[in-house]
Protein backbone atom coordinates (compact mmCIF):
# COMPACT_ATOMS: atom_id res chain seq x y z
CA UNK A 1 0.00 0.00 0.00
CA UNK A 2 1.32 3.45 -0.96
CA UNK A 3 2.26 5.77 1.92
CA UNK A 4 0.25 8.61 0.52
CA UNK A 5 -2.88 6.12 0.23
CA UNK A 6 -4.55 6.54 3.85
CA UNK A 7 -3.10 10.94 4.38
CA UNK A 8 -5.33 11.03 0.70
CA UNK A 9 -8.18 9.63 2.09
CA UNK A 10 -8.44 11.11 5.20
CA UNK A 11 -8.44 14.65 3.66
CA UNK A 12 -10.89 13.27 1.13
CA UNK A 13 -13.06 12.28 3.92
CA UNK A 14 -13.08 15.39 6.08
CA UNK A 15 -13.74 16.98 3.19
CA UNK A 16 -16.47 15.08 1.95
CA UNK A 17 -17.72 15.86 5.88
CA UNK A 18 -16.89 18.89 6.09
CA UNK A 19 -18.06 20.58 3.14
CA UNK A 20 -20.23 17.97 2.17
CA UNK A 21 -22.27 16.97 5.45
CA UNK A 22 -21.84 19.51 7.89
CA UNK A 23 -21.52 23.42 6.06
CA UNK A 24 -24.82 22.44 4.10
CA UNK A 25 -27.14 21.54 7.17
CA UNK A 26 -25.68 23.66 9.75
CA UNK A 27 -24.44 26.64 8.02
CA UNK A 28 -21.26 27.52 10.72
CA UNK A 29 -17.83 28.87 9.29
CA UNK A 30 -16.16 28.93 12.09
CA UNK A 31 -16.13 25.12 12.87
CA UNK A 32 -15.39 24.33 9.36
CA UNK A 33 -11.84 25.76 10.00
CA UNK A 34 -11.45 24.06 13.66
CA UNK A 35 -12.43 20.56 11.94
CA UNK A 36 -10.12 20.97 9.04
CA UNK A 37 -7.19 21.89 11.53
CA UNK A 38 -8.43 19.26 14.19
CA UNK A 39 -7.88 16.40 11.62
CA UNK A 40 -4.85 17.65 9.82
CA UNK A 41 -3.28 18.19 13.04
CA UNK A 42 -4.16 14.73 14.51
CA UNK A 43 -3.28 12.99 10.99
CA UNK A 44 0.29 14.93 11.00
CA UNK A 45 0.64 14.05 14.84
CA UNK A 46 -0.38 9.91 14.19
CA UNK A 47 1.59 9.77 11.36
CA UNK A 48 5.06 10.44 12.87
CA UNK A 49 3.93 7.97 15.66
CA UNK A 50 3.28 5.12 13.59
CA UNK A 51 6.92 5.74 12.09
CA UNK A 52 8.56 5.92 15.51
CA UNK A 53 8.97 3.25 17.83
CA UNK A 54 6.38 4.79 20.54
CA UNK A 55 3.82 2.19 18.54
CA UNK A 56 0.17 3.11 18.52
CA UNK A 57 -0.58 3.21 22.00
CA UNK A 58 0.64 6.93 22.54
CA UNK A 59 -1.50 7.46 19.19
CA UNK A 60 -4.60 6.24 21.47
CA UNK A 61 -3.47 7.81 24.44
CA UNK A 62 -3.51 11.17 22.03
CA UNK A 63 -6.80 10.57 21.17
CA UNK A 64 -8.17 10.56 25.15
CA UNK A 65 -6.50 13.89 25.61
CA UNK A 66 -7.93 15.77 22.91
CA UNK A 67 -11.05 14.03 23.90
CA UNK A 68 -11.31 15.43 26.97
CA UNK A 69 -10.46 19.12 26.45
CA UNK A 70 -13.08 21.53 26.99
CA UNK A 71 -13.45 24.14 23.80
CA UNK A 72 -14.55 27.56 25.83
CA UNK A 73 -14.35 29.74 23.23
CA UNK A 74 -18.55 28.76 22.65
CA UNK A 75 -21.04 26.81 23.36
CA UNK A 76 -21.11 23.75 21.28
CA UNK A 77 -24.29 21.35 20.52
CA UNK A 78 -24.08 17.96 20.92
CA UNK A 79 -24.18 17.04 16.93
CA UNK A 80 -20.96 19.64 16.78
CA UNK A 81 -19.37 17.74 19.18
CA UNK A 82 -19.70 14.27 17.22
CA UNK A 83 -18.37 16.25 14.33
CA UNK A 84 -15.25 16.99 16.33
CA UNK A 85 -15.06 13.27 17.55
CA UNK A 86 -15.24 12.32 13.91
CA UNK A 87 -12.67 14.57 12.39
CA UNK A 88 -10.09 13.25 15.17
CA UNK A 89 -11.16 9.87 14.74
CA UNK A 90 -10.35 10.21 10.61
CA UNK A 91 -7.37 11.90 11.29
CA UNK A 92 -6.12 9.06 13.56
CA UNK A 93 -7.14 6.56 10.84
CA UNK A 94 -5.11 8.39 8.15
CA UNK A 95 -2.42 8.51 10.09
CA UNK A 96 -1.66 5.23 12.05
CA UNK A 97 -1.73 2.99 8.56
CA UNK A 98 -3.93 0.22 9.53
CA UNK A 99 -5.03 -1.93 6.54
CA UNK A 100 -8.55 -1.48 7.73
CA UNK A 101 -8.90 2.33 7.57
CA UNK A 102 -10.39 2.64 4.47
CA UNK A 103 -13.32 0.89 5.11
CA UNK A 104 -13.78 2.99 8.59
CA UNK A 105 -13.42 6.27 6.97
CA UNK A 106 -16.23 5.35 4.65
CA UNK A 107 -18.08 4.09 7.59
CA UNK A 108 -17.41 7.57 9.39
CA UNK A 109 -18.78 9.46 7.54
CA UNK A 110 -21.63 7.40 5.87
CA UNK A 111 -22.56 7.79 9.39
CA UNK A 112 -22.51 10.90 10.47
CA UNK A 113 -24.50 11.59 6.83
CA UNK A 114 -27.25 9.29 7.95
CA UNK A 115 -27.15 9.64 11.88
CA UNK A 116 -27.35 14.09 11.09
CA UNK A 117 -30.29 13.78 7.79
CA UNK A 118 -32.97 16.17 8.17
CA UNK A 119 -35.58 14.14 7.10
CA UNK A 120 -34.33 11.36 10.02
CA UNK A 121 -36.30 12.06 13.29
CA UNK A 122 -37.44 15.31 11.83
CA UNK A 123 -40.72 15.80 13.87
CA UNK A 124 -38.28 15.36 17.06
CA UNK A 125 -37.59 18.72 19.12
CA UNK A 126 -36.07 19.72 22.17
CA UNK A 127 -36.53 23.20 23.62
CA UNK A 128 -35.91 25.22 27.19
CA UNK A 129 -38.80 27.00 27.29
CA UNK A 130 -40.26 30.04 30.24
CA UNK A 131 -43.74 29.89 30.85
CA UNK A 132 -45.73 32.95 31.61
CA UNK A 133 -47.25 30.56 35.11
CA UNK A 134 -46.30 28.53 37.69
CA UNK A 135 -47.09 24.72 37.72
CA UNK A 136 -46.57 22.40 40.04
CA UNK A 137 -48.72 19.77 38.69
CA UNK A 138 -46.80 18.04 36.11
CA UNK A 139 -50.29 16.64 34.17
CA UNK A 140 -51.60 20.41 33.93
CA UNK A 141 -47.91 21.78 32.72
CA UNK A 142 -47.61 18.51 30.23
CA UNK A 143 -51.52 19.18 28.63
CA UNK A 144 -50.54 23.39 28.76
CA UNK A 145 -47.39 22.69 26.59
CA UNK A 146 -49.29 20.45 24.00
CA UNK A 147 -51.87 22.87 23.61
CA UNK A 148 -49.03 25.83 23.33
CA UNK A 149 -46.45 23.74 20.72
CA UNK A 150 -49.75 21.43 19.33
CA UNK A 151 -47.22 18.59 19.96
CA UNK A 152 -47.34 15.53 21.46
CA UNK A 153 -45.07 16.32 24.82
CA UNK A 154 -42.84 12.89 25.50
CA UNK A 155 -40.67 14.20 28.39
CA UNK A 156 -40.65 17.32 30.34
CA UNK A 157 -38.01 18.30 33.20
CA UNK A 158 -39.03 21.17 35.39
CA UNK A 159 -36.05 23.01 35.97
CA UNK A 160 -37.21 25.68 38.04
CA UNK A 161 -40.66 27.05 39.64
CA UNK A 162 -40.99 30.73 40.62
CA UNK A 163 -43.96 31.29 42.67
CA UNK A 164 -42.64 35.36 43.24
CA UNK A 165 -42.96 35.70 39.56
CA UNK A 166 -45.41 33.06 38.80
CA UNK A 167 -42.86 31.53 35.94
CA UNK A 168 -41.74 28.01 35.09
CA UNK A 169 -38.73 27.18 33.45
CA UNK A 170 -38.78 23.86 31.78
CA UNK A 171 -36.71 21.46 29.10
CA UNK A 172 -39.39 19.87 26.79
CA UNK A 173 -38.82 17.16 24.36
CA UNK A 174 -42.06 16.40 22.04
CA UNK A 175 -43.08 15.56 18.86
CA UNK A 176 -45.07 18.01 15.96
CA UNK A 177 -48.21 16.13 14.82
CA UNK A 178 -48.94 18.74 12.46
CA UNK A 179 -48.08 21.72 10.31
CA UNK A 180 -49.66 23.99 13.03
CA UNK A 181 -47.60 22.33 15.88
CA UNK A 182 -44.44 22.40 13.19
CA UNK A 183 -45.24 26.59 13.30
CA UNK A 184 -45.49 27.23 17.13
CA UNK A 185 -42.34 24.99 17.56
CA UNK A 186 -40.57 27.37 14.97
CA UNK A 187 -41.72 30.28 17.22
CA UNK A 188 -40.99 28.99 19.87
CA UNK A 189 -37.66 28.54 18.67
CA UNK A 190 -37.11 32.19 17.35
CA UNK A 191 -37.97 33.84 20.65
CA UNK A 192 -41.54 34.69 20.35
CA UNK A 193 -43.58 34.39 23.21
CA UNK A 194 -45.13 31.25 24.24
CA UNK A 195 -48.78 30.63 23.23
CA UNK A 196 -48.23 32.51 20.14
CA UNK A 197 -48.07 30.44 16.61
CA UNK A 198 -45.57 31.35 14.26
CA UNK A 199 -46.01 34.04 11.49
CA UNK A 200 -47.42 32.30 8.41
CA UNK A 201 -44.92 31.41 5.67
CA UNK A 202 -44.27 33.57 2.53
CA UNK A 203 -46.91 33.36 0.22
CA UNK A 204 -49.22 31.86 2.25
CA UNK A 205 -52.92 33.88 3.42
CA UNK A 206 -53.88 34.00 6.85
CA UNK A 207 -57.39 32.15 7.69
Amino acid sequence: MSPFLLPAADLVAITLLTFGVYFPRHRRRDLVVAYLAVNVGVLAVASVLADSTVGAGLGLGLFGVLSIIRLRSTELDQHEVAYYFSALALGLLGGLGSTSALPLMALVVAVLYLAGHPRLLRRHRQHAMVLDRAFTDEAALTAHLEGVLGARVHQVTVQRVDLVNDTTLVDVRYQAVDRLGEHRAAAVAAGFPAGTAAPAPLGSVAR
